[in-house]
């Protein structure tokens, strides 16, 4: 079986995210967004690539989208109205609320003010948005008999998701834009631990490890503060919901602890939208604004007052919001232009800008800058131009943290530029060591999805076969066949690890003999081929056992083999009793520990674990002390098991002189 995905759009470039995934026989599209630096066809995804013309509900069995910024949603209306798409559109609630409000407001602008005549309509926008059916959290959603869907919360803004979708042993995660950190006011992606085929990630930031968000925070505050002192206007473009409400927070939380008089404003009218949509959706808030939502609303601002457009001409001092958040339409475009020439105010962009809008060409350090109106204006750029990132996108320490989370098969990066994106894929490629792709606009990449088939082997038998393995290739080396030949031209760090090896085979042998070993997920091992008895029965998982465990009741069973590679991992474990000197070991130890960390000794009094070495790991129980380790680590484990255990022996003794005299 194979998954194919082509991106119509965000494919390494940023801008009207749109992916066509077929997987098990079926097409969704996820997203469906438009391009902000485009002002003709090229703002909308490629449909055509699907299909020459409409309708397209033949041949995709539905659109999912992640959230209602235009880059992801902005396509949508014309999608499904203008092209001919019937079929179902998903959403979470929020996003359903907040999606035509941003729809109609964006169309009044290119329509109303642009003069555009070729354009979705309001009709357009209450037609299609009947077709969206509007998903809650971890709820699993039936899109037909085959498809499956789940949204998980993804922290970009107020109802962003991610979703994955199953269909049957197939699935894929697409992540939107997500966000690992939270804020002020919303909370940090999480998803299942769901293992898919491809976990297809955003990647905006994908060379980026941001600083400690305090600092930025810091800087962010300091230049506005300093302009408005020397008599400037700061504008800060944001888009209506997201970083406007967290950059609200913590100006309005400044201007109270200063006591500062000078006016801030906000886009007039969108305040009070906003503050209505997060009342509604309070649940998809983080917890310390969910606790205290009743007592103090966190979005009624006591110094941030509605904007009027006469006051762009208004003498003196001023920190305004305005939307959007590239400076390539409405009021931050407006007082872009009137208050660029003047060298005392300043612009701060605080989010991501796509190639062609006026944000991009500003955070370039272009002088001279061509409006995007009829008149084709070019304004001179004096002013300050300050990029303090608040985006809430992943950086590259995010994306790679929740891949490993989510422990995908294969990887795809979009919504991100190529260069960046290609130094991320390979990171992921090198260290996390699963393949990663990067895909252009059109580009089709395809993924085989073969299945491994789950098997419950006890494990004992695992062991046994462990066993068997190591000791005929201890025995092969020392009776001189080829690979004894070989080990002539080691070099001495070589045979080294060979005698280690050697060490350890014996080490498990006598470790598992004695009942001090024991099997845990998660650990790789050397690959060996366990032979037995593989039992399939209806409505049972398949089992592997020794011939002599076959009873007459697994009349279905059929002689197998099977490979373990990562899936079965050994820790190894020597228990040392000694009850008696554990309080005073407990002691020194947590001594010991607070002078090597300059901090408080720990609180938790019934059990210390130090990490000894990457996979070595002492424990202080209640009633004895713990060394445990890994397959990769028997000769050092041993070792550091012998020398706390003749530590231990020590300070017994000296505990029992001690309670005679």
């Amino acid at each position: 079986m194979v998954i194919r995905v082509r991106p119509l759009g965000a494919g390494q470039d940023v801008g009207r995210s749109c992916l066509l995934v077929s997987i098990g026989g079926k097409n969704i599209m996820f997203d469906c967004g438009m391009h902000m630096g485009y002002n003709d066809a090229r703002r909308f995804p490629d449909f055509a690539s699907i299909k020459r013309t409409g309708p397209y509900t033949d041949v995709i069995d539905c659109v999912i989208v992640s959230h209602f910024h235009l880059d992801h949603c902005g396509a949508i209306v014309h999608f499904s109205e203008v092209c001919g798409y019937d079929g179902p559109i998903y959403m979470t609630h929020p996003t359903k609320a907040i999606c035509p409000i941003l729809l109609e407001d964006y169309r009044k602008l290119t329509v109303e003010r642009k003069g555009e005549t070729n354009f979705f309509t309001s009709a357009n926008i209450k037609a299609c948005m009947k077709k969206v059916i509007a998903v809650n959290l971890h709820e699993s959603v039936r899109v037909d008999d085959e498809i499956e869907i789940k949204a998980y919360y993804a922290g970009h803004v107020l109802g962003a998701a991610m979703f994955h979708v199953r269909v049957g042993s197939e699935s894929v995660v697409y992540t939107g834009d997500f966000n690992m950190t939270p804020d002020r006011h919303l909370g940090a992606a999480w998803i299942d631990r769901c293992r898919p085929d491809l976990l297809i990630t955003e990647s905006t930031y994908a060379t980026t490890i941001r600083d400690s968000k305090r600092n930025r925070e810091g800087e962010f505050l300091r230049k506005i503060h300093e302009c408005v002192e020397q008599g400037g206007k700061v504008l800060i473009p944001v888009f209506a919901l997201g970083r406007a409400q967290e950059l609200c927070i913590l100006v309005e939380t400044y201007w109270e602890r200063l006591g500062l008089t000078v006016p801030v404003y906000f886009s007039a009218g969108l305040t009070a939208k906003a503050n209505n949509y997060y009342k509604l959706f309070i649940t998809w808030t983080n917890q310390k604004i969910k606790r205290t939502f009743v007592e103090r609303n966190m979005f009624e601002f006591k110094h941030i007052k509605p904007f009027d457009r006469a006051f762009l001409d208004n003498p003196g001092p001023m920190v305004l919001f305005a939307t959007p958040g590239m400076l390539h339409a409405g009021m931050s475009l407006d007082a872009f232009r009137k208050w660029a020439p003047n060298d005392k105010n300043m612009v701060i962009l605080p989010g991501y800008c796509v190639a062609g809008t006026v944000g991009n060409k500003v955070l370039a350090g272009h002088k001279q800058i061509e409006m995007p109106d009829r008149a084709r204006t070019v304004i001179d750029v004096r002013l300050s131009v300050q990029n303090l990132s608040f985006s809430a996108h992943a950086d590259a320490k995010g994306i790679v943290q929740l891949i490993r989370h989510a422990e995908p098969r294969n990887v795809m990066l979009v919504h991100g530029e190529k260069a960046k994106m290609a130094f991320l894929k390979a990171k992921i490629i090198s260290e996390i060591g699963i393949p990663c792709f990067d895909p252009a606009n059109g580009a089709t990449v395809t993924i085989e999805t073969a299945h491994p088939i789950s098997v419950s082997v006890p494990p004992n038998y695992v062991l046994d076969s462990v066993l068997d393995a190591t000791r005929q290739r201890r025995n092969a080396a020392e009776m001189g066949l080829p690979d004894e030949a070989a080990s002539a031209s080691l070099t001495p760090q070589q045979a080294l690890r060979r005698d280690a090896e050697r060490d350890a085979s014996e080490l498990l042998e006598e470790l598992y003999r004695s009942k001090r070993v024991r099997s845990v997920p998660g650990l790789p091992i050397q690959s060996t081929t366990v032979r037995g008895v593989l039992v399939m029965k209806e409505n049972e998982p398949l089992r592997l056992v020794h011939a002599s465990d076959v009873t007459s009741h697994d009349n279905t069973a059929t002689s197998d083999e099977v490979e373990f590679h990562h899936s079965i991992a050994l820790l190894f474990v020597s228990q040392m009793p000694f009850a008696a000197i554990v309080e005073s070991l407990r002691g020194s130890l947590q001594a010991l520990d607070s002078a090597i960390l300059e901090t408080s000794p720990a609180n938790d009094t019934e059990k210390l674990s130090w990490l000894v070495s990457n996979a070595i790991r002492v424990s202080l129980n209640e009633h004895d002390v713990e060394v445990s380790w890994t397959a990769k680590h028997h000769t050092l484990g041993e070792r550091v098991a012998h020398i706390l255990a003749d530590a231990l022996d020590e300070m017994a003794v000296e505990c029992a002189q001690m309670s005679s005299s």
